[in-house]
């Protein structure tokens, strides 16, 4: 009974990372998949990985509910940081849909439970077939899988307040909002052109309603151009998936102290 104690306790600390880690990344914390096949999961991935990593004899002391808080903590963060990068999408979404005019028809996304805009959600799930297509998700188990590797079991307090830390997610931000301007300017910029020929056609033709006229314009060509650069969109998304893990390697590099 005694040798299994440390095992107990090493297995308790690699079950709080592991589900801190699915709790907050994308698709595995989608609303979408029931708690309980969640909590399943993250019970057997936990018990897998606790045979694979070597961790001290451990015991359940005072020192023992500090590793607790810091497995939760890493497993937030690296969770946190993915979900930052994949949250681009939404963004690009919000930034077409309000120049088409769909910003006022927000919908509850069944997945995250916030509100999404329409072109958003669309892009959302195109975004989750394509990481399933491209066995992403795997990627993201082997993060938390080799973020032991960066950040030991029985390290108790990683480098939480450094400063390239809080460089590092102040650059991701901006990467974020970067690439969803990326995905976003073909269709804001063609219907700046539209609302440009729109209002000389409403000074040159005050006898037209240009309001009836160009709501069905504008979204006639937003879903043009959209078509017209669909391929660009999935290729922005296979280097959103590239960038999102590599926010989280580097992460993981940061608060291990590399």
């Amino acid at each position: 009974m005694e040798a299994l104690i440390p095992s107990m306790a090493v297995y308790l600390l690699v079950l709080t990372r592991v589900t801190a880690f699915i709790v907050t990344v994308p698709f595995f914390s989608y609303r979408t998949i029931p708690t309980t096949q969640r909590v399943i999961f993250a019970a057997l991935l936990a018990w897998v990985m606790v045979y694979t990593i070597e961790a001290p004899t451990l015991e359940i002391d005072g020192t023992y509910i500090l590793l607790v808080l810091k497995e939760a903590t890493v497993g937030l963060f690296i969770g946190l940081i993915a979900y930052i990068v994949m949250s681009a999408i939404q963004i690009a979404g919000g930034f077409i849909d309000f120049q088409m005019g769909f910003a006022i028809a927000n919908v509850i996304d069944p997945q995250t439970g916030a509100q999404s805009p329409l072109l958003g959600q669309f892009f959302n799930v195109l975004a989750l077939l394509l990481l399933l297509t491209l066995n992403a998700h795997h990627m993201l188990l082997d993060g938390i899988f080799y973020s032991y590797r960066f950040v030991p079991i029985d390290v108790l307090w990683p480098s939480f307040g450094e400063e390239r830390l809080v460089e590092f997610i102040a650059k991701t931000f901006m990467t974020t909002f970067a690439i969803a301007f990326q995905m976003s300017i073909p269709i804001v910029a063609t219907l700046f052109l539209v609302d440009l020929a729109l209002g000389i056609t409403a000074r040159t033709v005050p006898q037209l309603n240009i309001f009836v006229v160009g709501f069905p314009i504008k979204i006639g060509v937003s879903f043009l151009v959209l078509v017209t650069t669909f391929t660009v969109m999935i290729a922005m998304m296979q280097k959103l998936f590239e960038i999102m893990l590599a926010a989280m390697r580097d992460l993981m590099i940061i608060l291990g102290g590399g």
